[in-house]
């Protein structure tokens, strides 16, 4: 079972032709709303992905937590154990998305900041449970629940979005690290106090203060992957995206859906690249989340290297 631990928002969608400079206002003649959060997102991709999912968020007590929790239920996510602040109000996001597919995006966390680890029974936390974990909920939170987990056996995903600093205790807790090029930067400079270009270079250096693996995305570049002094070098497909807004959390969800149905870290990486680079043809995050069939279409097309010698690290 996948159990995401995480944020649930309603996404309000403007479109535009460029991105308004400050204290400039433009006018665009479409908007739409769907549900979102990089928790929901993630469980949704893993429930598309034909994952059996479990998610536990906190959502405000008003009608647009309909829109996130109706989109989850749809694909078959169970949120029977979701909270509900009765004080705040949903998350929300505004998210614009410019002509050539790039987004900028601003969050109102509201219930999202009074999810609680004690939501999360000790009968969920189990060997054969994946837990996947963000950081759109209160980082010590977050923390409590990775040391309750490993404490149970549980495998555990951490996607390092938005980029905050991990705590050195906390990192081999994480049997995988997910992070972009910008936050595994970030974290390596925590960790060593210096900088680095070379992603092969960051990834295996914050691989080897994890509890497993280092993975970073790098958009239309592929992903990069560290674990024990090993490395793989992920491509993408070649796609013209139209909005790249839940290409990161599709990343996420097929990744843990594929590692509990089969605990292949070479088969993971490739639906997850392919899973992302689809889910980029389609407006919203939620919405555009391929299906296994469609995944599985196209992996062929995802390529694999060894930039170092690639041992069985990547076949478990």
């Amino acid at each position: 079972m996948i159990l995401v631990f995480g944020s649930l928002n309603a996404d309000f969608f403007l479109s535009i032709k460029n991105f308004p400079a400050p204290g400039e206002t433009i006018l665009t003649p479409k908007a739409d709303i769907k549900p979102g959060g990089k928790g929901a997102n993630q469980a949704a991709a893993a429930a598309r992905a034909g994952g059996a999912v479990k998610m536990i968020g906190c959502v405000g007590a008003d009608e647009i937590a309909q829109v996130p929790l109706t989109a989850l239920k749809s694909v078959g996510v169970d949120c029977s154990d979701m909270q509900v602040s009765p004080d705040l109000a949903t998350g929300m996001a505004m998210i614009m998305v410019d002509a050539y597919g790039e987004n900028s995006i601003v969050v109102a966390s509201g219930s999202n900041g009074a999810l609680s680890a004690d939501s999360v029974s000790d009968e969920l936390l189990t060997s054969e449970t994946i837990l996947v974990m963000q950081m759109e909920v209160p980082l010590q939170e977050n923390f409590k629940l990775l040391r309750r987990a490993k404490e149970k056996g549980c495998r555990t995903v951490l996607n390092v979005a938005p980029a905050h600093s991990v705590p050195v205790d906390i990192l081999p807790l994480v049997d995988y690290l997910i992070l972009n090029e910008i936050e595994a930067k970030m974290i390596y400079g925590s960790l060593f106090e210096k900088e680095a270009q070379d992603i092969n270079e960051i990834a295996l250096a914050i691989a080897k203060r994890t509890g497993g693996a280092c993975l970073v995305t790098l958009g239309k570049k592929g992903s990069v992957a560290a674990r024990d002094g090993d490395i793989i070098l992920v491509g993408s497909l070649p796609i013209t995206p139209v909005d790249t807004t839940g290409a990161g959390d599709a990343f996420v969800g097929i990744f843990a859906a594929q590692l509990d149905a089969e605990p292949n870290l070479r088969l993971a990486l490739a639906k997850a690249s392919a899973g992302a680079g689809l889910a980029c043809l389609k407006f919203g995050a939620q919405g555009a989340l391929p299906t296994d069939e469609e995944i599985m279409a196209r992996v062929g097309e995802i390529t694999l290297h060894g930039s170092y010698q690639v041992s069985d690290a990547f076949d478990r």
